[in-house]
């Protein structure tokens, strides 16, 4: 149940929006970017998955990365006047990454309030504040074979960390057409006890996004 909160939480914010339209306007996006924060410098032993510390010596613990890597997004938003909104963003690994010996998906979620302080018919400069989550799920995949005739590779799931995090952001949207637009936009996460997987608690990211503007202001 816990997995399928993010996308129950955006898919009623989305069936929402369209209630703004009487007032304003509303935008649905498709988006691709990224994320990042340093690694901790750990390692897991990939025997015992316990946490280790990365050596010549030591064959057997692999150091953790650092998070990075093509996130895809999917983000509706409405907005209330010419100037203020609210808004919505799920942003998730579309494939697992290395984390050590095991693999891992990161995904943010969050909800926002947007402020637009310069709005015209071409171009929207838009600031974003809110709260939300991240949630970090590992696996392990192992292969067992027959012979050489058959194998089967199987993905077992390890566990999962779901942080609550606070979010900032802003971008430029710029319209193609009277309603396409694409909006470059920079991400600021905030999400208190991330050390636990990654070397800080600071995530910098931006991500692109290409969407369709319903309405008019």
């Amino acid at each position: 149940m816990k997995q399928i909160r993010p996308f129950l939480a955006l898919t009623f914010f989305l069936g929402a929006v369209p209630l703004l339209h009487a007032q304003g306007s509303f935008d649905v996006a498709l988006g691709f970017g990224t994320a990042h924060a340093k690694a901790t410098g750990l390692g897991i032993d990939e025997n015992t998955f316990n946490s280790c510390t990365p050596s010549s010596t030591d064959l057997t613990c692999k150091a953790t990365p650092s998070m990075s890597g093509l996130l895809m997004g999917f983000s509706g938003d409405g907005m209330l006047n010419k100037h203020v909104g609210i808004g919505g963003e799920f942003n998730f690994q579309p494939s697992k990454g290395d984390y050590g010996p095991l693999e891992y998906r990161q995904i943010f979620y969050d909800f926002d309030g947007i402020y637009a302080p310069i709005n015209e018919k071409r171009v929207q400069l838009r600031v974003l504040a809110g709260i939300g989550g991240t949630r970090s799920a590992f696996s392990y995949s192992q292969t067992a074979c027959v012979g050489s005739a058959v194998c089967n590779t199987q993905t077992l799931p390890v566990g999962n960390s779901s942080h609550f995090q606070v979010h900032l952001g802003a971008g430029v949207q710029i319209y193609l057409t009277g309603h396409l637009f694409i909006r470059p936009q920079f991400d600021f996460h905030e999400v208190p006890g991330l050390t636990d997987q990654f070397g800080t608690n600071h995530v910098i990211g931006g991500t692109v996004w290409i969407g369709y503007n319903f309405g008019e202001m």
